[in-house]
């Protein structure tokens, strides 16, 4: 009965409204619908949550108006308050002592006085001038072009702002402008030209924290020392000499009243040809200053529009035309080799004392220009001269254009100057200067090799043969070496001529199989006049290399030492034998008086070595050398032309090594070494002769003593064969 009465219960009960969604209304007997009155709408009620409440609260407009203005607030007011606050915290200004300007660096030789190039940074030169230097009327007129509030203004404008910003959305070409002087000297410091937003934004932040934390002199004197007034002139210091050729103090109010009106556009207002704009902009500012109360009427009628220095009057001191303007570039590389920043170059008002001897330095100018004088216009030199006790480079000549092609630095072949290796080599194996070698003709791959006018000493010493330079005896040699020509090519390396050349491809001296040719004894390979300068320097060094280089020392405007050369730019190395570089030296001794009579002045001892070669097969000459040395200084002398033509002296004659190349060298030497000590080279020890069983004493050889016949390799298969020298076909390189 109980469980029947539960069922039946359960039967006539709807289900609870939580299980209502799987209630089907077959399950139990639908319930009467209740009738309701005609006429009124029936009213419908929501479910009641479970805490028994079944609505919600409608917002009225008045808070949805206050949330639309929260959420704006919060968009255009909080959040861009909040990034500037942080972007003013974390904005960092410098003291204004700690700004660096531009300023020129200034290159000037050995003694330290003698200028020689001047470097100015790519922004031009800022030559600071302090405030108190500049006239008043002058600092005014800038204020008048302008900024008249500039000492009553935040650093900034809010309504050019708008302005600005307005523009630059709407895309105007001349978007911009307007600013104050503190946030134009704030866009040229710290910040780039760009028009947009951001830049802008950063120039508003940063010039408003700046006027809070610089004095408005501090910030007008930046100014002026920073703004670019046109003609390559950055700042009022460069801008007076570039207009008026004055110091600022000088300056008066027309002139100053001009340097204010270029700053807006300098180019548009260049006095050279858009005079008229200039002189109505000049009038502008005039009459602005007797708004603010600067100048009075009758002044200002009384003002009279200045004359301009005529711009052909200008010198550029960054391009040095000059010869100079090559000595220019090789200290710039090695600043930058030595890790000396842009920024430093730039901002460090630097002195950069070179090696250059004045003193030397003139006497090659005056050498090129007294001896090519007059001579035919396509021909060049080269003139360097090394210190051989440090490496350091006393005089330097590779062209008469400053910004043009390096001779100095271009590889030549040198000819017979070359043969010098050949005798490095010998002694180092062991053979001596008496060693007796053939000068007849030879023939090689079916050629007649012979010497300049068919000379010949029959069969003569080594020493004998290099004094007269017989290309025949020193081709022997190459052949009689127990390395052949790779040992020349080995001592020249050790000597200084590097392994590469800059912007050559392949190694130096040698082919692609990494073996020289035989025609190296005879100069055939390519040589720069400033590496055999180098390599000689070795041997008046007793063996002894030291790297050429141009830069001493380099001091800032501020007395800091950035960089000191007193020991060389690298330690010395010694790559030959004292006993062996002086044999060489000793060898050398008699050349220059034998070559047409090219002994230094008040006969001082010097060795030296000539150099011609043919230009293909022609017979006409197109290099000729003369390199040579003192214990103090080696010279090094290339003569030729810029497209490889026949080199010839104004009276139509060939141009040799003991001609114009020597009338230069000696003048140079003469004139460097003028009243210096006359030094004496040593006289080495002798060496044994390895090629014969008695020995030779190299610079007394015995009388009667025997001599081993020289071996001749056979020829190799025939390479290309070119004439180099009057009457001497040889295989060169390629």
């Amino acid at each position: 009965m109980l469980v029947s009465s539960f069922r039946k219960r359960r039967q006539s009960e709807p289900p609870p409204y939580s299980s209502m969604a799987g209630w089907n209304e077959s399950d139990t007997a639908p319930l009467p619908r209740q009738s309701e009155p005609r006429g009124r709408p029936r009213k419908r009620t929501k479910p009641a949550d479970r805490d028994g409440d079944s609505r919600r609260p409608t917002r009225t407009r008045a808070q949805r108006l206050r949330r639309v203005l929260l959420s704006l607030f919060l968009i255009f007011v909080a959040v861009p308050s909040l990034i500037l606050g942080l972007a003013y915290w974390s904005a960092e200004i410098p003291d204004p002592t700690a700004v660096q300007t531009n300023q020129i660096a200034t290159i000037v030789a050995a003694d330290g006085s003698t200028v020689i190039a001047k470097v100015v940074p790519p922004e031009g030169n800022r030559i600071p001038v302090p405030l108190a230097e500049v006239p008043e009327p002058v600092r005014l007129a800038m204020l008048s072009a302008e900024d008249r509030n500039f000492y009553t203004n935040p650093g900034y404008s809010v309504t050019a702002f708008l302005r600005a910003a307005r523009d630059n959305l709407s895309g105007r070409e001349d978007a911009g402008g307007g600013s104050t002087i503190t946030q134009q000297y704030v866009k040229n410091a710290f910040l780039t030209s760009e028009r947009t937003m951001n830049r802008k934004m950063r120039e508003l932040i940063i010039s408003a924290k700046m006027a809070r934390e610089w004095s408005k002199d501090d910030i007008l004197a930046a100014y002026l020392n920073t703004i670019y007034y046109g003609r390559g002139a950055y700042g009022i210091g460069s801008a007076a000499k570039a207009y008026f050729a004055k110091p600022v103090p000088e300056l008066t109010l027309a002139e100053g009243a001009v340097l204010a009106a270029l700053v807006r556009t300098p180019s548009a207002l260049d006095p050279e040809t858009h005079l008229d704009d200039l002189k109505f902009r000049w009038a502008y500012v005039l009459d602005g200053m007797v708004d603010l109360g600067a100048l009075s009427r009758t002044e200002r009628a009384a003002a009279v529009f200045p004359d301009i220095r005529p711009i052909t009057e200008l010198v550029d001191d960054n391009s040095a035309r000059g010869p100079e303007g090559l000595i220019r570039t090789q200290v710039l590389r090695e600043l930058r080799a030595s890790g000396i920043s842009e920024h430093e170059l730039d901002t460090g008002a630097l002195q950069i004392i070179t090696t250059i001897d004045a003193r030397a330095q003139q006497a090659a100018l005056e050498a090129v220009g007294d001896v090519l004088g007059g001579q035919p216009a396509e021909l060049r030199t080269a003139v360097v001269s090394i210190d051989p006790r440090s490496g350091a480079v006393r005089a330097y000549y590779g062209g008469s254009d400053g910004i043009g092609f390096d001779f100095a630095q271009a590889p030549l072949q040198t000819g017979s100057a070359f043969k010098t290796f050949a005798v490095l080599s010998a002694l180092q194996q062991g053979i001596t200067l008496s060693y007796k070698l053939d000068s007849a003709p030879i023939t090689v791959n079916g050629e007649r090799i012979t010497n300049v006018n068919d000379e010949s000493c029959g069969t003569c010493s080594l020493a004998e043969a290099f004094k007269r330079s017989l290309n025949t005896s020193f081709y022997r040699l190459s052949q009689a070496l127990f390395s052949g020509p790779k040992g020349i090519a080995d001592a020249a390396h050790q000597a200084g001529i590097p392994d590469r050349i800059p912007g050559v491809p392949g190694k130096t001296l040698t082919e692609e199989d990494g073996l020289p040719l035989p025609a190296i004894v005879l100069g055939a390979y390519s040589v720069r006049p400033i590496d055999m300068a180098s390599a000689y320097a070795t041997i008046a060094a007793h063996g002894a290399y030291r790297k050429p280089y141009f830069v001493q020392k380099v001091i800032t405007g501020d007395g800091r030492v950035l960089l000191d050369r007193e020991d060389g730019a690298e330690p010395a190395q010694q790559r030959f034998p004292a006993k062996v570089a002086d044999t060489t030296a000793q060898a050398m001794l008699p050349i220059a008086a034998y070559s047409n009579g090219h002994g230094l002045a008040g006969g001082r001892p010097v060795a030296a070595k000539t150099g011609t070669t043919q230009l293909g097969e022609t017979g006409q000459n197109k290099d000729a050398w003369m390199v040579g040395f003192t214990p103090s200084l080696s010279t090094a002398v290339w003569v030729g032309t810029e497209q490889s033509q026949p080199i010839r002296t104004r009276g139509g004659a060939r141009v040799y090594g003991s001609g114009l190349p020597s009338d230069i060298w000696k003048q140079t030497m003469d004139g460097a070494l003028e009243g210096t000590p006359v030094e004496q080279f040593p006289n080495p020890e002798p060496v044994s002769d390895s090629s014969s069983s008695g020995g030779f004493d190299i610079l007394n050889p015995q009388p009667g003593a025997q001599q081993e016949p020289v071996v001749i390799i056979p020829p190799a298969p025939p390479p290309r064969q070119v004439e180099i020298f009057p009457g001497l076909s040889i295989p060169v390189p390629g």
